[in-house]
């Protein structure tokens, strides 16, 4: 096991056979901590001990998509749902500009109300009031002249989790008029664009074989985006998923601390799903290999209603108020606290 590891961690590569023997056979502690000491050095050696924290701000919880896992799905009728105006949204941006971050994450589902014009408008006022901020939308498929609008607007990075990377896995996610090929077809025109592009997917979805879970290996390596989004699958009570079991955490650390040493030079997140099936899990994140936090910066009344799944923390250490108790406990870790753009050190915007 140990000479596999180490094969990845120098040849930052492995066939699709090597990693599927690596996921089924990790079972040993010594060869787990082997495997994030490579990946926690991987770490280092682009990004020393840096964590870099980014603003999130959750936007909409209105979407037109009704994709199975998520419980902002347009057939949910449970849910209260909330828009931000620019105005609410340009003082979560002055809040956390003070706090000290210089990135904002403007997150939100598919809502159809926040068209072209309207997004422009937010990303130019924020770039105008703070040219030195990057901005990062995740607010889904959007059609190649839109996200060259945003770009052309200020936009810097987009994220865009391809969730998987198998078609057949693909539609028993999702409904019929989603498709992974035109997810992908998206990914490809973010990066055309210019874009710092973040793709990902979830540890444990519903019906997801540890071959699917290679396969999406396979294809970050393929497309080699900045920045890659993984976390466990967490059960929405809303949804037809409501009774399946979350993501194992211990195999979502692991596939962690491969993506790290597949794509060294990749910004990777302790996402807020893994402090939400574990106390631990964001500083288990840490520890193999992620480098990125995103604290929440949404107006407080609205952040219960941004449930993409069940139990999503937004308060403690996930809040932006609590930012110092954040810097203590990544300190505590031996990392460093960054609050800089903080962009993929090989991007520069075109």
């Amino acid at each position: 096991m140990k000479d596999l590891i180490n094969k990845l961690y120098i040849t930052n590569s492995l066939s699709f056979d090597e990693l599927l023997y690596i996921i089924e056979n990790i079972s040993k502690q010594e060869d787990k901590d082997y495997l994030f000491e490579k990946a926690r050095n991987t770490r280092y050696k682009h990004y020393e001990n840096r964590v870099f924290l980014r603003g999130l701000i959750e936007i909409s919880n209105y979407c037109k998509n009704d994709c199975y896992y998520c419980g902002i799905r347009c057939s949910n009728k449970n849910i209260t749902r909330y828009r931000l105006t620019e105005k609410e949204i340009l003082k979560c941006c002055d809040i956390g500009y003070e706090i000290g971050y210089r990135t904002f994450v403007l997150q939100g589902g598919e809502d159809s109300f926040l068209n072209d014009d309207i997004m422009c408008n937010i990303i130019s006022s924020i770039k105008s009031k703070y040219p030195d901020c990057a901005i990062t939308l995740s607010i889904g498929e959007k059609n190649y002249n839109s996200y060259e609008r945003y770009f052309l607007s200020g936009a810097d990075r987009f994220l865009l989790r391809h969730e998987t990377s198998t078609d057949c896995h693909y539609k028993k996610l999702h409904p019929e008029n989603l498709s992974l090929k035109n997810r992908k077809d998206c990914l490809k025109n973010l990066k055309e664009i210019g874009y710092q592009v973040g793709a990902g997917f979830m540890v444990g979805s519903p019906f997801q074989t540890n071959e699917d879970v290679v396969r999406d290996l396979m294809y970050l390596k393929e497309l080699n985006p900045h920045m890659v989004g993984i976390g466990p699958f967490i059960p929405h009570h809303d949804t037809k998923f409501k009774d399946f079991p979350h993501g194992d955490l211990d195999k979502s650390i692991i596939i962690l601390a491969l993506t790290r040493l597949l794509l060294p030079k990749c910004l990777l997140p302790a996402t807020t799903a893994l402090a939400s099936i574990s106390e631990n899990g964001r500083n288990l994140g840490l520890l193999a290999g992620c480098n990125v936090i995103m604290p929440n910066l949404s107006p407080h009344e609205f952040r219960k209603d941004y449930s993409l799944y069940d139990n999503k923390l937004s308060a403690g250490e996930e809040a932006c108020e609590y930012h110092k108790s954040l810097e203590v406990s990544i300190k505590q870790l031996g990392l460093l606290v960054d609050y800089s753009r903080g962009d993929n050190i090989e991007w520069r915007r075109i």
